[in-house]
């Protein structure tokens, strides 16, 4: 049997190799704040290249333009590579999303470096593909340092708990007692559905499973929309200046407030800025409110958040769904309406919410961002997350490069490369997506925005982790036959396994792991709104709930998980290790994605924080992921 020696950091690569130095040593980011004045980029090169009059080529974002070329300086040699240092003033380069390549010349010929997974190429080819990004940042706002370390735990408001006084709006069906599955479903998807069935779910409900929340090492509850709406997801909004009184109105949310002030608990709520409800007081297609809708006249106030093709009937709507009518928050009317004096951000923050999480922000200018940002922020701290599903570093949507990490506007996004990397890791034993996670999409986030993302395995957008962990996919299945779908035991069993090696790896990677509520207790269902159903009080995965309460614990006690450096031990279909470095102890996560056991030795005194204490002669079971505190420079064998 082959033996891997593993340290707590990265060999080098056996190709070209690019590392990012920063004056804090600790960091890994692609992105330099202004104040650091140079960024250095280090090149390792092999030797047998016989490279000569090394280049570094800065590009502007569009590559449209050369910014400048910085000679490499020869640092050292390090093993068969040479190492070149190359210096970039960032007050010269200024503010911005920048590209870069090396060229070199060998033995008559030019070469430049392609990016690859396995670190650099060098090819005659010299169009400008495969280049790495560096982006040179300048933050306007505090930190929201709150956020370091803790959880997020992520509430669909109707469906989690029943709970004081609340009433049920005309058009509403609220259905008592236990649900065995979704009473109210599309007969296809995208088929029109009301969403006007209720469980019963209410903001007085959160507040009474507070000390629940708590004992899974929550320190944020992000919650789905709550301002009044017709539908039980409230992607609608009827009135943003209203909490819905389905869920039990502003009362309420202000007794949840203070009851999470209580225990350390900040409230995010969900922005919905880019559409109402076509059922609304903007809008009033159907004359429920007293105001004057955009739909009933072109006088309503509301009428230029609005594009209409031909007044009334012909209007901008998202995603074609004509109950979701298009705003326009660049509008000054509009945008005034939501961060002006008095406006959307300002009332909540003023009752207590901590911060946003922005619904569709890739359809919200960064200007519009930048000011729900700085709202927000205004009297001290708060976070700003954006649901983005691809690395935001670099992001253009609807033809514009996107500013989110230039420092004005987000604070995190949701994590979606991670959590599609980890299913496919777990999966389908295959380690690129989750490579490009750790590393590309890690590398490229600012330093306080890496420990500040919302790492996820689900949401209220996807198939229940473990119903997807389970390995049966629901192609080639009615909605009527999903409904009601549910593992076999011996599925159940599998997915357990994998689901606590999911959340292993997520609670001890850089950023704020965030459960989607009911995912702690083994909640089955696939697409929307079969992902929804309600938590199952009393009827939990007793194994997983104590599973994801000891790593609350973990990152409760151990500081390292707030801010620690991160680096990438090894990586393949079957072996994911990494570790987290604060003071003088290293922090490694193992995870085993094998059908075998796996022996490890430990060079030094080493202590498992999940897994068996005895380390001596240790074997880490298949399917399984453990986590070890060893001193620095100790060494872990691997067999």
């Amino acid at each position: 049997m082959n033996r891997l020696r593993l340290s707590a950091e990265l060999a080098h690569l056996p190709c070209g190799n690019i590392t990012y130095c920063h004056k804090s040593g600790e960091c890994a980011s692609s992105a330099f704040e202004l104040k650091e004045k140079t960024a250095t980029v280090e090149l390792r090169i092999p030797r047998a290249y016989g490279a000569v009059d090394i280049l570094m080529e800065l590009y502007c974002e569009s590559l449209e333009k050369k910014i400048c070329e910085v000679s490499g300086k020869w640092c050292e040699l390090d093993g068969d590579s040479d190492v070149y240092s190359f210096t970039v003033d960032l007050k010269a380069v200024g503010k911005g999303l920048y590209f870069f390549r090396f060229t070199f010349n060998s033995f008559g010929n030019v070469y430049y470096s392609k990016k690859r997974q396995s670190g650099l190429s060098f090819t005659l080819d010299g169009t400008l593909s495969d280049l790495c990004q560096i982006s040179v940042i300048s933050f306007s706002h505090m930190a929201p340092e709150k956020m370091y370390g803790g959880i997020i735990y992520h509430v669909f408001v109707d469906r989690f708990n029943r709970g004081g006084k609340s009433s049920v709006p005309d058009g509403a069906i609220r259905l008592d007692g236990d649900w065995k599955r979704i009473p109210e479903y599309p007969e296809y998807p995208g088929a029109p559905l009301k969403n006007n069935t209720f469980y019963g779910g209410t903001l007085w409900g959160i507040a009474d499973k507070l000390d629940y929340i708590s004992s899974l090492g929550i320190t944020a509850i992000y919650l789905s929309p709550i301002f009044k709406s017709v539908s039980n997801h409230k992607y609608d909004t009827a009135d943003y200046m209203q909490v819905d009184e389905m869920f039990g109105g502003e009362a309420a949310l202000e007794h949840l407030l203070s009851e999470c002030n209580k225990r350390k608990i900040s409230v995010i709520l969900d922005g919905v800025f880019n559409h109402t409800g076509a059922d609304s007081v903007y809008f009033n297609r159907y004359s429920r409110f007293n105001s004057l809708g955009a739909y009933q006249s072109k006088k309503s106030p509301y009428f230029s958040w609005f594009d209409f093709k031909n007044h009334p009937d012909k209007y901008t709507c998202w995603w074609n769904i004509e109950i979701l009518p298009r705003i326009n928050p660049d509008i000054p009317e509009c945008r005034n309406y939501f961060v002006g004096e008095g406006g959307v951000i300002e009332k909540y923050g003023k009752m207590g919410v901590y911060g946003w999480r922005l619904d569709v922000a890739d359809e919200l200018s960064d200007e519009f961002i930048s000011e729900i940002k700085s709202v927000a922020s205004k009297d001290g701290e708060s976070v700003v997350f954006g649901e983005v599903w691809e690395d935001a570093s670099n992001k253009i949507a609807y033809d514009t490069r996107k500013k989110y990490y230039l420092g004005n506007e987000l604070d995190g996004v949701m994590n979606y490369p991670l959590r599609r990397g980890i299913i496919e890791f777990l999966n389908n034993r295959c380690a690129d997506a989750l490579y490009y996670a750790l590393t590309d999409v890690l590398i490229n986030a600012p330093d306080r925005i890496l420990h500040n993302q919302m790492n996820l395995l689900g949401t209220h957008d996807t198939d229940r982790i473990i119903t997807v962990l389970g390995g049966v996919s629901s192609s080639g299945y009615t909605n009527k036959e999903l409904c009601v779908k549910r593992m076999l035991p011996k599925e159940v069993r599998r997915a357990t396994e994998k689901l606590k090696m999911a959340y292993t790896v997520l609670a001890t990677l850089p950023g704020i792991p965030a459960v989607f509520y009911g995912d702690e207790a083994g909640l089955e269902g696939y697409h929307d709104p079969f992902n929804r159903m309600p938590y199952p009080w009393g009827k939990e995965n007793k194994e997983i709930l104590s599973h994801y309460v000891t790593l609350g614990d973990i990152r409760r006690k151990n500081s390292v998980y707030k801010r620690g450096a991160f680096s990438l031990v090894h990586l393949d279909s079957e072996l994911l290790s990494f570790s987290r470095k604060h003071g003088k102890f290293t922090y490694i996560t193992v995870c085993n994605n094998s059908e075998h056991s796996l022996s490890l030795e430990f060079s030094d005194k080493a202590k498992a924080l999940i897994g068996k204490n005895n380390l001596v002669n240790h074997e880490l079971p298949a399917m399984a992921a453990e986590i070890y505190k060893i001193p620095n420079g100790a060494e872990v064998t691997f067999d």
